[in-house]
């Protein structure tokens, strides 16, 4: 058996109305939820709010599998989202509903490579 890699990013368009994507807690929360929803080991989470009035959140876990990140943009309700993934015990797929149904957009655009090695 190789290498299993599953590589799902994305962009989420005119986020949710609740504006939870300016919350910096909040995301952190939604990156740890999506590694478990994954089935992949949280080794650590942070989120920053950066840039001020016009700056947004990045979040991220670490998971022994590789990562899970998200950043937002408050002056255009937009973020990006890149889940990847490595076993064949782990759904990225998975993490990438959660994230999605958290965050509310109105338009989503996704993305899939296949990182495996066999």
């Amino acid at each position: 058996m190789g290498i299993v890699g599953k590589h799902v990013y994305g962009s989420l368009y005119d986020l949710g109305e609740h504006r939870a994507y300016e919350d910096a807690g909040f995301l952190r929360s939604v990156v740890e939820k999506a590694a478990e929803v994954a089935g992949a080991t949280l080794l650590e989470s942070r989120a920053w709010s950066v840039g001020g009035e016009k700056g947004g959140v990045s979040a991220m876990a670490i998971v022994l599998e590789s990562h899970i990140f998200i950043h937002t943009w408050r002056e255009y309700r937009y973020a990006t989202v890149d889940i990847y993934t490595c076993g064949a015990h782990t759904d990225p797929w998975r993490a990438w509903d959660y994230v999605v149904s958290a965050l509310r957009p109105r338009k989503v655009v996704v993305h899939y490579a296949d990182r495996s090695q066999v």
